[in-house]
């Protein structure tokens, strides 16, 4: 009940920020939006400004887990995304925001587990940005995806977007992500995991799994797994010869500087930008490793000036 009383509050909160810029040059409307797609509905925000002209359109895309189109999960309310739309508002940059299948409003569209593949995230955001391309109402269609939609925006970016930027996205295949994970795990922890890694990664799935690994490796999540391990970051942004800008914050606890600058020199024509300080939620946080973790959960801190700043920069010269 508390939560739930905070989060109302929130969106109140949120409710006459947007009710205040309403009243001055950075007004903005958001408007429902919904891809049909051939196996369900994707449900979205679409934020306007009010600026004239055509603006250009940024889709974001939201990471990994049950994230939702503000950035929000059921254990945390951040409101990252939300207020990546509104920073872009101001600036007369329109965006698109949506719940992935099986999230929020888009929880029809859920495919079970064992037939749930990376490749359905991917076309939805390539079915995103073809709807996008054919709205008239806007210059351009940039890709701006955070986290694992870094990845996947930069796969459905190729021959269909006109840019595309990675904010927080990993440098590396998720397989050697998950290894590398594991280095700081027992021998014998590592002596299990790492064999049905190698399966996977051949393409083939593991019938017998340790019941110690089950909640990693169990049948059913595997076959998306296998999609998944597919992908190297590096090969996929090399194939973008559309202007890319790579993002990082240097106070984040689940991407390094190191990802960012991988990615940049897979692909030289990008732009990197590292934003001293901030973290995986866009917050400017010092090096206290609790305070940064808080910040996961609480809507009410700004984002980064400097982020919002960056796409602007970038969308404005492409």
């Amino acid at each position: 009940m508390f939560r739930s009383i905070v989060a109302a509050i929130l969106s109140f909160l949120i409710s006459l920020t947007a009710a205040a810029s309403s009243n001055n040059d950075t007004a903005f409307i958001e408007t429902p939006i919904v891809l049909h797609s051939a196996t369900g509905d994707i449900a979205g925000t679409l934020t306007s400004p009010g600026g004239a002209g055509k603006p250009a359109m940024a889709l974001l895309i939201a990471g990994s887990g049950p994230t939702d189109r503000n950035g929000n999960n059921p254990m945390m309310t951040n409101e990252s995304l939300r207020k990546l739309a509104y920073g872009l508002a101001s600036h007369n940059i329109a965006s698109l925001r949506f719940d992935k299948r099986g999230i929020g409003e888009s929880a029809r569209a859920a495919k079970s587990e064992a037939d749930l593949r990376f490749e359905d995230y991917v076309n939805d955001a390539k079915e995103w940005i073809a709807l996008l391309k054919k709205d008239k109402r806007f210059s351009k269609v940039i890709v701006v995806g955070h986290s694992e939609g870094s990845l996947i925006g930069m796969i459905a970016a190729l021959h269909l977007a006109d840019g595309f930027v990675s904010i927080a996205g990993a440098g590396k295949s998720a397989d050697k992500i998950i290894k590398e994970q594991l280095s700081g795990q027992p021998q014998q922890v590592r002596d299990l995991c790492i064999p049905v890694l190698d399966s996977l990664v051949a393409g083939k799935t593991v019938t017998n799994v340790n019941p110690m690994l089950f909640s990693l490796f169990r049948p059913s999540v595997q076959p998306y797994m296998i999609s998944w391990f597919r992908y190297d970051p590096q090969i996929e942004i090399q194939k973008l010869t559309i202007p890319v800008l790579i993002i990082q914050g240097t106070n984040d606890l689940q991407v390094s500087v190191e990802d960012a600058t991988l990615l940049a020199k897979a692909n030289e024509r990008g732009a990197l930008a590292l934003i001293k300080g901030m973290n995986h939620i866009f917050r400017l946080v010092n090096d206290d490793r609790t305070a940064n973790i808080a910040s996961y959960s609480n809507g009410l801190l700004p984002i980064s000036t400097e982020l919002i700043n960056s796409i602007v920069a970038y969308i404005r010269k492409i």
